[in-house]
């Protein structure tokens, strides 16, 4: 599967910056925020598209009360999207600055005109953020695209996950990615479940990644070494710019750092490869085999004290010891030689 230019089987581990509200409404920090995104080493800007009227309802009834213990409390929902949306007015120049500077974006579209509006940018892929995930019928419009899916699974029972990837291919879409997400901001560590990366994958049939809530970069690396084909961090220039998501946002120092690690952390799981490369050849000097440990005469018996197994390697393997014992030496053997076949009378 492709993300754009990315090949998600040859390329690693795809990397988005999410930028969400972290450009506290200034369009110089949006086209910042992109290419420093850039410049730490993300594979993708991620943008959200909606407005608070595509979203809520502008009420102040209890039940649009924000409460519960999160960043946002006292606000009501109406006020919070309001505050956090990026203005569909700035997409065009986002797009094409992102494009001009070599990194992917695309979007979290939230109803079916932000799906419209987007088409128009030809997008690399869509995110369904973890909240939408019971919105079937925006899973369903948005996978008629026929553009590759991520989806978060903050929220979401085993039966609305089997949905999800269920409504996708029904549309003929089978390019999805599940993501393991924590819908807390900040997420506890004790509630990241990152085990369950694998499992998403194997169940569902599907690639599967991380959408990180937490704080710092402990997470993703661990992420990464199970397995995760995708991470999605939020992403802010400077935590002192304020806005909505800054506490649970990394900084470009921070994320820096996680690319790095991540990447570290690819080289360091490697591959399934049990060929002996010219370096591990090259370390098998340091081996064991076997030598003459004293001198022996032609016609004398092989035995445990006049041959052993030493280092280094360039005698024959110690698996063959066993084999050599009792039989007789077809010529004389100065002591410290490696021994050889030929060296054996083996009638």
């Amino acid at each position: 599967m492709r993300i754009g230019k990315f090949d998600l089987r040859e390329d690693g581990t795809f990397i988005i910056a999410e930028m969400s509200a972290n450009h506290n409404g200034n369009l110089q920090n949006a086209l910042d925020t992109i290419k420093a995104a850039k410049e730490v080493g993300a594979d993708a800007i991620k943008l959200q598209t909606y407005t608070a009227d595509t979203l809520t309802l502008n009420s102040d009834k209890d039940d649009f009360l924000i409460k519960g213990g999160t960043l946002w409390d006292g606000k009501n929902l109406y006020e919070l999207y309001q505050e956090a949306h990026t203005p569909w007015e700035w997409h065009e120049e986002l797009f094409a600055y992102a494009r001009e500077i070599g990194i992917d974006i695309f979007s979290s579209p939230f109803d079916k005109t932000a799906v419209d509006f987007l088409e128009q940018f030809e997008p690399s892929a869509y995110k369904i953020a973890s909240f939408e995930i019971t919105d079937y019928a925006l899973i369903r419009y948005t996978a008629s695209k026929g553009r590759p899916m991520i989806i978060s699974t903050g929220i979401a029972t085993i039966d609305e996950i089997q949905d999800a990837v269920d409504i996708c291919r029904d549309e003929g879409n089978n390019d999805i990615i599940l993501l393991k997400c924590t819908s807390a901001y900040p997420a506890p560590l004790d509630e990241a479940n990152l085990i369950m990366i694998e499992d998403l994958a194997m169940k569902f049939g599907v690639v599967s990644g991380f959408s990180d809530h937490t704080l710092g970069t402990t997470a993703p690396i661990v992420a990464a070494s199970l397995g995760a084909k995708v991470i999605e961090k939020h992403f802010i220039l400077d935590k002192s710019i304020g806005g909505p998501d800054a506490d649970f946002s990394l900084d470009k120092e921070d994320f820096a750092q996680m690319v790095k690690a991540v990447r570290d952390t690819e080289k360091l799981l490697g591959k399934v490869d049990y060929s002996i490369t010219e370096k591990r050849k090259k370390s098998r000097q340091f081996s064991r085999s076997l030598y003459v440990a004293k001198d022996i005469k032609k016609g004398e018996i092989f035995t445990e004290e006049n041959i052993r197994s030493v280092r280094p390697g360039y005698g024959m393997h110690p698996k063959y010891l066993k084999e050599i014992l009792g039989k007789r030496a077809v010529k004389d053997l100065e002591f410290a030689t490696a021994l050889d076949w030929t060296d054996i009378d083996r009638s």
